[in-house]
Order: structure tokens, then sequence, then C-alpha cells
């Protein structure tokens, strides 16, 4: 494994940035202007997805590091339901609840895959030198 410094490099913390992004600008439609609770909640489960990420690599330790991530795949997990509740009130179409589901699905697989190779990994983090 090459050595990764800072968590901006993370693959999985890119793809949540944008994921985020693309909430965010949902967010703004019109519908939603007015549930400023399902909007709070899913600005907040959004960004809690890349901010557990990099809350849990800048710790410096592997197990710290997993338990951060299992978090953030749980926000993962929120998100998609809340994007359930978005399309069953019509506040967005089959189409665009399919292209958020399918990226959010894609997140949390890949925290998946980080989380499995972090636990098989015998480094347990630079903190424990």
């Amino acid at each position: 494994m090459s050595k990764i410094e800072r968590f901006e490099d993370l693959e999985v913390w890119k793809m949540a940035r944008s994921f985020s992004k693309n909430i965010y600008l949902t967010l703004e439609k019109k519908p939603f202007l007015k549930d400023y609770r399902l909007r709070d909640q899913m600005r907040g489960s959004v960004g809690s997805i890349m901010d557990n990420i990099a809350e849990g690599f800048e710790r410096s330790g592997n197990k710290e590091f997993v338990q951060f991530l299992f978090i953030s795949k749980g926000s993962c997990g929120e998100v998609r339901s809340q994007l359930y509740r978005a399309l069953d009130v019509g506040y967005i179409c089959q189409e665009e609840f399919e292209k958020l589901y399918q990226e959010a699905l894609k997140i949390s697989q890949s925290l998946s895959g980080f989380i499995k190779y972090l636990k098989a990994y015998e480094f347990q983090g630079t903190k424990y030198k």
C-alpha cells in the first residue's frame, strides 16, 4: 500500500465529498425549501459521511479509523433512507432517486471494502510507532 498522508487523497473521501455536493444541490430545489427538518437531517447525514472519514484518518490509529468508517457507513445508510422519504413525498423523481441512491450505495460498498482491508492490515497506525 502506498502511504497516504492526507485524508483528502482517499478515494472514498473524494466520493463522499462529491455525493455531499450532489445532495446539497438537490436540497436547494423548491420541494425541500419548506421541509427544514428533512433538509437539515439530510445535510447532517451526508456531511457525516465525509467528516467521519476525515476524523478517523486524523486519529492515526487503524482501530479508531475503522470505528469512524463504520460511523460513516451508518450515515450513508441514513441518507439512503432519507432519499426514500424524499421520493415517497414527491420531492425527487424516481430517476433522481436512483442516481443518488446508487452513488450512496457505491460509497457504502467502498467503505466496507476499506474497513475489511484495514482490519486485515498489520500496521496499527502511526501513533503506535
